[in-house]
This record gives structure tokens, sequence and C-alpha cells, in this order.
């Protein structure tokens, strides 16, 4: 079985852990020191029963996890085992982390990139041109959300691009380990 580590379960992570899960084709380990929280209700795969658990057991608890973690990814030792490692969290450090590992043929480790923001979503992976990683990469410290800078917490102003990336991203997965070709990077704007 493929062992496939996803990184940040929240807007795109908690719906590709969903989709892989379904195929029975993965190893799936997940990693967040998150909680679910009434506002995640809207963009994220969880329900109202799994508020205040961390979003790493509500989904253990619901699909085929072969292990759930609530620590975070800090260091390159934590992500060596693994056949494909999915960086689906919100926060740069841990992306910065991610494209430390490398590009192409040189690259320590295989991994793939989701992100959304608002109706934009983003694709890159190690297969990506190394001078893209800068562009990817810029930003202010902290952690981001897959709703856009003026999302005002309603139903009526949510975006769902976060499931968007989600699904391209297991499509990516999927085609990847049939050694099928796949693109590099890849941005949305719907």
């Amino acid at each position: 079985m493929r062992k496939v580590l996803i990184i940040g379960v929240g807007g795109i992570g908690s719906y590709l852990t969903q989709f892989l899960s379904r195929l029975n084709l993965y190893e799936l380990h997940i990693a967040d020191n998150d909680s679910v929280e009434k506002k995640n209700l809207l963009y994220q795969n969880f329900n109202l029963e799994d508020i205040g658990q961390l979003k790493v057991t509500a989904l253990q608890d619901r699909y085929k996890i072969s292990h759930a973690s609530k620590y975070q990814i800090l260091t390159d030792k934590q992500l060596k085992s693994y056949d494909l490692v999915i960086c689906c969290a919100d926060n740069l450090d841990v992306r910065r982390l991610v494209y430390r590992q490398g590009h192409g043929s040189h690259s320590k480790v295989k991994w793939l990139d989701l992100r959304a923001q608002g109706r934009i979503g983003l694709l890159s992976s190690y297969l990506q041109d190394p001078s893209l990683s800068t562009a990817f990469l810029d930003g202010p410290k902290g952690s981001f959300s897959c709703q856009a800078d003026s999302w005002d917490g309603t139903s009526e102003k949510v975006d769902m691009m976060n499931i968007v990336m989600a699904a391209m991203g297991s499509q990516w997965v999927q085609k990847w380990f049939n050694k099928e070709d796949v693109d590099g990077y890849l941005t949305v704007n719907i």
C-alpha cells in the first residue's frame, strides 16, 4: 500500500482525506494540531458533533486512517518515510519545510502542495520549476484561511475552492502513482 502523509486537515485536507480514503489504495497518515470550531463547519468536512475534537480524531473516527497525529510537522525527518507528502497546511513555515525537500529527481521527498484562497487555487509539486518556489512561498508569517480575506463568516459569502483543490489533488495523486503525466504546478481561478 502507498504511504501518504497529509499535513493539515482543514479546508482542503479534510476533503482530500475523504476522497483518498474511499479508494482503499493508500495508507493514510494525517497531521494537524487544530480542533474543530463552529466556523469550520461551513467549509470543512466536519459535523456539529465534531466541534471541540481534534480534526485528526474526527477524521480518523470517520475514515480509514492508519495514523493520526496531533503534533505539528516541524522537521525534515518527519517527512522521510512516505511515498508522498501532501501539504494542505495553512501555514507558510510548514510549506517552506516541504519545499526545502527539493525539486525534480533531486527531491529528498516527493511532495504536493495544495492551497486555496477565496476563488483562487494552486497545485504545486516537487516537479515544478524551482524558480517558482520563491513566488509560491512569499508572504507574511502566520496562518491563512481557504476563505477570501473579505469573508464575513456567513454562508452566503463562503467559497468552495478548497473542495475543488482537494478533488484536483486526489486526481493528481491517482495519476502520479499510476505513473501518468501530471502538472508540476497549476493555478485555478473560478
